[in-house]
């Protein structure tokens, strides 16, 4: 079995990350060993996993991990999660849902008297809609009256994303992309309207925490935290921040014209249920464990494709309302599947120390299946990308899959064009077909609106 470092494995003293193929390996060195073991006394761990908070764990001989980390004290397995994600590619209930399970970790490890060293939102990963905490060595013992070491991390990497869009529409997205460890609080405020000021709540998670951001104030930053925070402040702090969280939704309907693609789309209910039962068939025939639906919108073909046997999907959409309906329908259907956020004319690069913290798509590139569905006029016509080189990225993205074709026949296209000059004379069937045959080989096809569109199932070696 090869072992090898994780590349954003750095940072925590206490202890690194390792991939061992099936599994995780996380080593504990001996500076955090003594409060592992006062943390593992306590049973929280224990409660955490049962509750479906915490990644489940088992502590083994640390001579598993001798070559790659001699000076290991402990050694913790986990599984395998399907798919690691990044806060920059949540949706507004998603990256909401992680705060509030932060909190709720802290409260309840509060009571067993123990607390979290940070608030990285890079703790929390997904297990299709639903949010699990990985980092078992966060857990220190709590010392009664100590200042709350995560808070400003928390706001930067929780609060200030969920406020900025709750407040002003704005998605949080591309700014949460481009600043890695969060939103800072001073850039924040100096965004917000000035009204919110007067907000008991804003005032002391961004506007204070924004001034102590300058180095000028550093020293009163200082002065502050040796204060300390009693117990049942810190408890109520924790308690105030996630009724507030709780409550906050993006400001506006952010609908668009995509956003209600589900109940207005341009072919009638004959077609829709080919659509649906060319998807059925695909997944029954392949079995595939799991799928990427670029394009997802608001989950139909992910949830059909889960209905006829697929074990998750990973669906991926550009529109905020879209991908906002489809994590709501995961959490209320019980479904096994993760919405993220993705532009796919730009997806998410390496990024961080050595370009190796943060993988991008193509490394985290792990699907078993394929989908396509509406997506190629979006990036061959609205993005200007050429049409074989959006089918033959989609093909490299997994071994089978589904694509479809939206001829200038149909209405969508139409409308794309309406307002623009048609440069695009390679955007052809025939273009499409003869490019899906080079990257790899079309098994089926078949037309499902009187516009044209055609559905086409490739595979390739």
């Amino acid at each position: 079995m090869g072992i090898s470092r994780i590349g954003g494995s750095y940072r925590d003293p206490s202890g690194h990350v390792y991939d061992a193929g099936d599994h995780v390996l996380r080593s504990v060195r001996p500076i955090a060993a003594d409060e592992f073991d006062q943390v593992l006394k306590t049973g929280i761990l224990e409660r955490l996993v049962a509750d479906g908070r915490l990644v489940p764990f088992e502590v083994l001989d640390p001579e598993i991990l001798v070559a790659e980390a001699p000076d290991a004290v402990r050694v913790l397995r986990h599984p395998r999660l399907e798919f690691i994600s990044y806060p920059h590619e949540w949706s507004f209930p998603a990256l909401r849902a992680a705060a509030l399970l932060h909190l709720d970790i802290q409260l309840q490890a509060l009571e067993a008297g123990v607390t979290l060293s940070d608030a990285s939102a890079y703790n929390i990963q997904f297990t299709g809609s639903q949010p699990v905490f990985i980092d078992h060595l966060s857990f220190r013992p709590y010392k009664d009256g100590e200042f709350w070491a995560g808070h400003r991390q928390f706001c930067e990497q929780f609060l200030n994303p969920l406020v900025l869009t709750a407040l002003t529409g704005v998605p949080f997205q591309a700014w949460y992309r481009g600043s890695m460890n969060g939103l800072p609080s001073r850039e924040v405020a100096a965004f917000l309207p000035r009204r919110n000021m007067f907000s008991r709540r804003m005032l002391l998670h961004v506007y204070l925490l924004g001034r102590l951001e300058g180095e000028s104030t550093q020293r009163d930053a200082v002065k502050l935290a040796g204060t300390g925070l009693p117990r049942e402040r810190f408890k109520k702090t924790l308690e105030d921040l996630r009724r507030w969280i709780a409550g906050l939704t993006p400001k506006g309907s952010r609908f668009s014209e995509w956003g209600d693609y589900a109940g207005n789309t341009s072919y009638g209910e004959a077609e829709g249920v080919a659509k649906r039962d060319f998807i059925r068939d695909f997944v029954t025939a392949t079995r595939p464990g799991m799928v990427w639906d670029l394009g997802c919108n608001t989950g139909d073909y992910s949830a059909v494709a889960l209905a006829s046997g697929a074990r998750s999907v990973v669906g991926f959409e550009f529109d905020q309302a879209a991908l906002d309906t489809a994590y709501y329908r995961a959490v209320k259907e019980n479904l096994a599947l993760l919405p993220l956020f993705l532009d796919a004319a730009n997806p998410s690069p390496d990024q961080g120390w050595a370009q190796r913290e943060r993988s991008g798509l193509a490394a985290r590139r792990n699907a078993d299946a394929v989908f396509a569905l509406a997506l190629v006029h979006h990036l061959a016509i609205s993005r200007n990308v050429p049409l074989g080189e959006v089918v033959a990225w989609l093909v490299s993205l997994a071994p089978s899959g589904v694509i479809e074709f939206v001829p200038k026949a149909d209405a969508m296209v139409r409308r794309m064009l309406a307002l623009r000059t048609d440069v695009f004379e390679d955007y052809t069937e025939e273009v499409f077909l003869g490019a899906l045959e080079a990257a790899g080989r079309v098994v089926r096809t078949a037309r499902i609106t009187e516009s044209g569109r055609l559905l086409a199932w490739f595979d390739r070696d």
